[in-house]
């Protein structure tokens, strides 16, 4: 049976997401501590950046889930194709 083949991240395209994440993440946390003001809007403020990072990581998640499940669908839908199309024999009745 003839596979699609599943793009792979390579390592640097890893590895440049993993920088770029860090990077914005530790400038927005710089940020936040360098601002003017009390330590409450401050607090509330990387409360608010914690979120964003665990819900943006939650959201990958569920794309990422979403898209192997219709892969898995679009496999099974062409399994069942190739099987109809194997059992099928248009001579059979001919004879």
């Amino acid at each position: 049976m003839d596979t699609p083949t599943t793009s792979k991240n390579t390592t640097a395209f890893f590895a440049q997401s993993a920088i770029a994440f860090g990077s914005a993440l530790l400038a927005m946390l710089i940020a936040i501590y360098y601002l003017p003001g009390e330590g409450w809007p401050k607090a509330f403020l990387a409360l608010g950046t914690l979120f964003l990072t665990t819900s943006s990581f939650s959201l990958a998640k569920c794309v990422r889930d979403a898209q192997e499940n219709q892969y898995v669908v679009s496999r099974l839908d062409q399994a069942r194709v190739d099987r109809i199309l194997a059992d099928h024999n248009p001579w059979k009745d001919a004879g």
